[in-house]
């Protein structure tokens, strides 16, 4: 009588802190999304951190971008380790990011402009980020922490923009 067992998985296991296997597939999955998110951040930042006249602004948008620059660095190698690569930002949706920026910048070129840009972002991250949390409910403990934490920086960065608008 043959008593093994055989395991077929279409995607790696890996083990969480507390030491249950868990498929890498929803890690990875969160990871990507979190590491496009992370990079739409940045690239959103530097476009309009030029057109900043404010200088306690600009500073916010700095520490943020900084922020985020750490948090991707922890992502790209998280994504690294698990042998997976990297996401960009869905070119529609930088394509659309490109877009609004420019017109509304065209229509009224201020600070004021620069905050309701950046909070329609932190917004739209932070919708889609808590959507992605919980998509991928089976997602390492670590990935579902930074991601979070990507959520507190863009509410932080959403609230601060408030005395802005």
């Amino acid at each position: 009588m043959n008593n093994s067992v055989t395991c077929v998985h279409t995607y790696p296991i890996i083990m969480d802190k507390e030491g249950i296997s868990m498929p890498a597939n929803d890690t990875e999955e969160l990871l990507k999304e979190c590491n496009a998110g992370i990079k739409m951040g940045i690239d959103s930042i530097d476009e309009l951190l030029p057109k900043v006249k404010n200088e306690k602004l600009k500073r916010i948008l700095t520490e943020c971008k900084t922020t985020h620059q750490r948090l991707g660095s922890r992502s790209h190698r998280l994504l690294e380790q698990m042998g997976a690569s990297t996401k960009e930002p869905h070119p529609i949706a930088k394509s659309m990011s490109w877009i609004k920026t420019n017109f509304k910048f065209a229509a009224d070129p201020s600070d004021e402009t620069v905050a309701d840009l950046i909070t329609d972002g932190c917004n739209m991250g932070v919708k889609s980020l808590n959507s992605y949390v919980n998509k991928y409910e089976n997602a390492d403990s670590e990935v579902v922490s930074l991601t979070k934490q990507l959520i507190r920086s863009e509410e932080k960065l959403c609230a601060d923009m408030r005395e802005f608008l």
